[in-house]
């Protein structure tokens, strides 16, 4: 009897378990379609001048229409609020330093970093400057942010999570915004000199020339300039140059192949003379961390152009942001962006002496910092006090014990504004140049073309005027080396016309030879072989071209700059090397069989002839690495993109006084490069043969939560796709970085053009629209540029 009753109650208990499992499931999926957004019917929403509508296509993509354009700038608030407003916050919060307020103590870390820039205190000041016209037009975005947000039937799910509140917008947030692509286009700077300076420290000037050459046999300039002769290779290398072999063991294997360049782009225009059609074509392709919901938000703007008529503004937009098409087409011009890699960060040198108290010297002379206090919020503990230092070069920063003055140009007063506005009503090449040359955003280049056929390239957003020679600059500054002063003017801006074989095409390598150069400066420019291999390929096409083709250069995944270092890899598997060496013979196997000549998913030929090319630059470098490492986690170890350069004339000289130690010979060197390769790829039991390029190279796209909260990344992210393409090639790919969108179009034919995005609309992942596209982006499905047959219309009424 009692056992009887035992397993009744059991029962029953199992039972009421789940039963509070299944209310538990029921109430979090009630809680987040509350939370979704609102599609369609009626609102009213006091300040409008007249009735706005958003149509929204199956994908979630929005036309927006309205009476005025301060009225579509309120409805385009409302939407980015509805689909994407944590992801706004996180943007927000990223550029004033303040996610610990939302993860806790181990984003004080971050915050401190950014709290050096005070972008908030830096936001409110550029607010005061903001002509009338454009503040009400912010202030319109800012009401429908809010009202959107306040509209949902619940927070998004994030602050649930977090177990945090959401503040309210303010203007102020959106131009923070625009700084968070300071951070995550230029920051990186910092390291990059960081990296060189310790290189300049610890090799002479022989040496250092050689190992950070200012160009590369890649380059394809803009200017068709002539090349620069290559630094002859001195007679040693610096102490710390090489890995020896007892060091070089399975743990260290392939530490960078696991780099990819995390800031870039491509982009390219053909001419009219080369379109079947007269018009100019301009293709987008940028590249940025991948994550869910995608970084871009499509729409398309429709309001009066003040002549009677309508214009309509079609492309991508960044939520938060000031309420304007990034990249796009305005029906007479397109744009279309690439980080510039100009020189845009100078680390200047302080020096401290007992006898000025409180004081440092910078290159001008003896100056009292000014101390600001800023409070750091965190979640579940006191707030932190954090006291920045402020010269007039910039804020104070430390680094291997020294202290620097960050002069960064995103300090200026003119680095954000609401220029980029003008894009919509410019009619032609030369209206958007003078536009681009006022533009407040960081420096990109711009690539145009208009409905007359026009093309043209120059630099769109905030430029220093240098007078100091580039390369002086691209380190640490010493001694009386001056930093720049001022802007760079509008008419210094280098620019590039029409020229004479009808396309121009950037990939953030170097863009210029002739005197345009030195105004730029070098940031970090790109080695040169994706643009290379976009403007090769795209000159192959020859003319009559469309939409489709233009498109299609994006697709490209050949490995044309893989190839060399896969011949230098079977050159040195000779019959000797392989001899009594069954897995080299392997290796030797595969990158002969397994190899079609491009970045494809099945390939293991071309992982090894990467992972071949990764190990050569681990056994030179890492003797500099674990220093420069401590500089600055993300310091490129080598100081250049241009490292395989380096490599690759040291493998054809094979100097003596360069080979590093422990080794018999340059042969020795491969072939311990191969060998790690393969201690890498087998370390856990695997057959080299089931190493494919798609087998590293797969996607790992997602929701940030999904970090805080791992058991919900299978809800919060994309499939697992095996992706083709690379770093070095125009189809940039990596598992959590890479082609953004994919956008081509032709102005004034906006109908033809194509799109591609790795993610949807909406950061819901109940959404129809959290998805949307993704399966077309992976397989290089191209879809209409414009909104298609609006499936949901959502009505706002004064």
């Amino acid at each position: 009897m009692r056992q009887r009753r035992w397993k009744t109650w059991a029962l029953r208990g199992l039972g009421g378990l789940l039963l509070l499992v299944v209310l538990a499931a029921l109430g979090a999926w009630l809680y987040l379609r509350a939370s979704l957004a609102q599609l369609d019917g009626e609102r009213q929403a006091p300040g409008l001048s007249a009735a706005v509508t958003v149509e929204r296509d199956a994908a979630g993509v929005p036309l927006i229409s309205g009476a005025s354009r301060l009225d579509v700038a309120y409805a385009t608030g409302f939407v980015h609020a509805q689909e994407r407003y944590f992801q706004m916050d996180l943007l927000r919060r990223t550029a004033a330093g303040e996610l610990a307020e939302l993860f806790g103590p181990r984003a004080l870390p971050l915050d401190r970093a950014r709290r050096l820039h005070r972008f908030r205190a830096r936001a409110e000041r550029t607010l005061a400057r903001l002509p009338a016209p454009e503040r009400t037009l912010l202030d319109r975005y800012v009401a429908g942010v809010n009202d959107g947000f306040r509209a949902l039937g619940a927070r998004p799910f994030e602050y649930a999570l977090t177990g945090t509140e959401a503040r309210t917008w303010t203007a102020a947030d959106s131009l923070l915004v625009v700084w968070a692509m300071y951070i995550d286009l230029q920051a990186m700077q910092e390291g990059r000199d960081l990296a060189r300076g310790w290189l300049r420290e610890h090799s002479d000037a022989a040496q250092l020339a050689f190992l950070l050459p200012e160009a590369s046999r890649w380059d394809a300039t803009l200017d068709k300039g002539a090349a620069l002769a290559p630094a002859p290779i001195p007679e040693r290398a610096p102490g710390w140059w090489g890995t020896p072999p007892d060091t070089a063991g399975r743990q260290a294997a392939l530490r960078g192949a696991d780099f990819v360049d995390s800031v870039g782009s491509n982009s390219w225009a053909v001419a009219g003379s080369r379109s079947s059609n007269g018009a100019a074509i301009v293709s987008d392709d940028m590249h940025l961390g991948l994550q869910l919901p995608n970084i871009w938000y499509r729409l398309a703007l429709r309001f009066p152009d003040g002549q009677g008529g309508q214009r309509r503004v079609a492309g991508v937009s960044l939520p938060g942001a000031p309420p304007t098409v990034i990249a796009g087409s305005n029906g007479r011009v397109a744009w279309a962006f690439t980080n510039s890699y100009a020189d845009l960060i100078d680390l200047v040198a302080l020096e401290r002496d007992p006898a000025h108290p409180g004081q440092v010297r910078l290159p001008s002379g003896w100056e009292t910092p000014q101390s600001h206090v800023e409070s750091i919020a965190v979640k579940g503990a006191q707030p932190e006090r954090f006291v920045v230092q402020d010269t007039s070069l910039g804020p104070v920063r430390e680094a291997g014990g020294r202290l620097y003055a960050v002069r960064w140009v995103a300090h200026d007063d003119a680095a954000v504004n609401l220029n980029h506005l003008k894009f919509e009503t410019a009619a032609s090449v030369e209206e958007a140049f003078a536009v681009a040359a006022i533009d407040g955003i960081p420096a990109q280049n711009i690539v145009v073309g208009d409905a007359a056929g026009n093309i043209g390239w120059t630099i769109a957003g905030t430029l220093p005027a240098r007078s100091t020679a580039q390369f002086a600059t691209t380190f640490p500054l010493t001694g009386e080396t001056p930093s720049w002063s001022g802007l760079l003017p509008a008419q210094r801006y280098p620019r590039i016309v029409n020229p004479a074989d009808g396309q121009i095409t950037t990939a953030n390598s170097r863009q210029l030879m002739g005197e345009g150069a030195a105004v730029l400066g070098d940031g970090g420019f790109d080695l040169g072989a994706r643009n290379r291999q976009i403007a090769e390929g795209l000159q192959a096409l020859g003319g009559q071209l469309d939409v489709r083709k233009v498109f299609d250069v994006a697709l490209d995944d050949r490995a044309l700059f893989i190839a060399g270092w896969r011949e230098r890899a079977l050159r040195v598997l000779d019959a000797q090397a392989v001899t009594g060496q069954p897995q080299r013979a392997e290796f030797r196997r595969l990158l002969e069989q397994s190899w079609d000549g491009h970045a494809s998913v099945d390939s293991v030929g071309y992982r090894l002839a990467r992972g071949y090319m990764w190990a050569l630059h681990d056994l030179f470098y890492a003797g500099a690495g674990k220093a420069i490492k401590a500089l600055d986690p993300k310091a490129p170890i080598a100081g250049t993109s241009r490292w395989p350069e380096v490599v690759a004339r040291l493998l054809d000289a094979r100097p003596s006084g360069w080979l590093p130690a422990g080794y018999a010979d340059w042969r020795a060197v491969e072939l311990a490069a191969v060998d790690r390769v393969i201690a890498e790829l087998t370390r856990d039991g695997q057959a080299l043969a089931a190493a494919s390029w798609g087998a590293r190279n797969t996607a790992e796209i997602a929701h940030p939560i999904s970090l805080a909260v791992p058991a919900l990344k299978p809800l919060l992210g994309a499939p697992a796709d095996r992706l083709p393409g690379d770093a070095n090639m125009p189809r940039v790919a990596g598992p959590k970085f890479g082609q953004s969108e994919r956008m081509t179009v032709s102005p004034g034919r906006e109908e033809e053009g194509l799109y591609n995005m790795p993610g949807g609309q909406s950061g819901h992942p109940l959404s129809p629209f959290f998805l949307a596209g993704h399966s077309a982006w992976v397989k290089a499905e191209p879809v209409p540029f414009l909104p298609g047959k609006p499936k949901y219309t959502l009505r706002f009424v004064p």
